[in-house]
């Protein structure tokens, strides 16, 4: 489907619209997709919803609280390398 290709599609009764095969297919919206409908100066704007809601730092900081005592940056950094070996070490 090239860029510029104008479809068409039409209001049902019960206010449902079929959005095409091809922009279906290519935003990749099976059946199901929630979609987000916007309202915009030029129309509407259809996105599909976003698996998670939107986060912040300060939002999650401390949710998955350490118990035991503080590790260095060299203990971080040494864990890290020895969960990266054993991830990617032959089987």
């Amino acid at each position: 489907m090239s860029a510029n290709q104008n479809l068409t599609t039409t209001v049902s009764t019960k206010g449902q619209v079929i959005l095409p095969k091809a922009i279906r297919k290519q935003k990749n919206w099976p059946a199901g997709t929630e979609l987000v409908v916007e309202d915009t100066p030029e129309g509407v704007l259809l996105k599909a919803k976003p698996a998670f809601a939107p986060t912040r730092p300060k939002d999650v900081f401390g949710s998955l609280p350490y118990k035991g005592p503080a590790k260095s940056i060299a203990d971080m950094t040494t864990g890290i390398a020895a969960k990266a070996k054993r991830r990617h070490s032959a089987p």
